[in-house]
């Protein structure tokens, strides 16, 4: 009988309908938050943009500091409910101008760190351009969060389409791959749920996504609708949780780190992983010559 050790984390997954009105997105960050520690949980996770979606000129303009009001207000509610909380992703004004981090709020209400968004989203979608490197600079450091022993690795979004980055965090020893994001609804509704289940498999490691979602209103305009389906992913790759399309929404999942310990014995991948000697070379190149061959009618 494999012996268990019983390691495991609460996480409170979050969703909601973010806009331009920030004490509106500050006010529903700060209920969820609430709910989740209610609920048990020991880290809250927010989406990306979800105190602030609007253009990125818009969001550009709103950036905020890591000294101020909103994270002050974020920290106040970790400290009194005593619980740890990642704003997933903001666009944050530092002295070396904008980028996109995740604030990590520890659970006595300091700043712990943060990281930075590795994969900028330039990309044209449905006719709408989002050229974010416009805007902010790219991060370039990976990071991971000890929480009571648990290695968590922080992504934001686009990074999702990078799996080299999952792969290096998971062999930095992340049992969970966070991946807070504002997913545009048409590529959400594509990839979404296979680009979450695959990072999982991949790696045989949780995923938490927390997201924002479009709103449930004909009468307001979202600057670009985003997808929802705050997602769970087990290391087997099986959904967890789902959000939905709620327009504002937690759900504290359990996550059992003896699972991410069994699923890495059944399937050694990252025992197998091959060093830069082979990657990082050119592949050979094998020719052949084909041929058409007809077909009599």
């Amino acid at each position: 009988m494999t012996e268990t050790t019983g390691r495991s984390l609460k996480v409170g997954l979050t969703q909601w309908h973010a806009t331009t009105d920030i004490d509106a997105n500050l006010a529903v960050a700060v209920s969820l938050v609430e709910q989740a520690a209610d609920g048990g949980a020991a880290l809250v996770v927010l989406p990306e943009n979800g105190l602030m979606l609007g253009s990125n000129v818009q969001m550009r303009a709103s950036a905020f500091t890591e000294d101020g009001p909103a994270i002050a207000a974020l920290a106040e509610v970790a400290a009194r409910r005593g619980v740890s909380v990642i704003v997933g992703g903001m666009k944050n004004q530092t002295a070396d101008g904008v980028v996109n981090s995740a604030i990590v709020i520890d659970s006595d209400g300091t700043v712990a760190g943060r990281y930075d968004k590795l994969h900028l989203f330039d990309a044209n979608i449905g006719g709408q351009s989002f050229e974010a490197s416009s805007v902010e600079k790219p991060g370039s450091e990976l990071a991971v969060l000890d929480i009571d022993g648990v290695r968590v690795g922080l992504t934001i979004c686009y990074d999702v389409r990078f799996p080299e980055l999952f792969r290096a965090l998971a062999l930095a020893g992340a049992e969970v791959l966070l991946v807070p994001a504002a997913f545009v609804q048409s590529t959400g509704e594509a990839h979404w749920h296979t680009l979450l289940r695959a990072r999982a498999i991949e790696n045989l490691a949780y995923v938490v996504a927390p997201a924002t979602v479009r709103s449930p209103s004909p009468e307001y305009t979202d600057a670009f609708p985003t997808y929802g389906h705050a997602l769970a992913v087990s290391p087997w790759g099986e959904v967890m949780a789902d959000l939905g399309e709620s327009p504002a929404a937690v759900e504290v999942v359990t996550l059992d780190l003896d699972a991410v310990e069994a699923a890495r014995a059944k399937l050694s991948v990252l025992r197998g992983v091959r060093g830069p000697e082979i990657y990082g070379s050119e592949p050979k190149v094998i020719s052949v010559t084909s041929r058409t061959v007809g077909v009599n009618a």
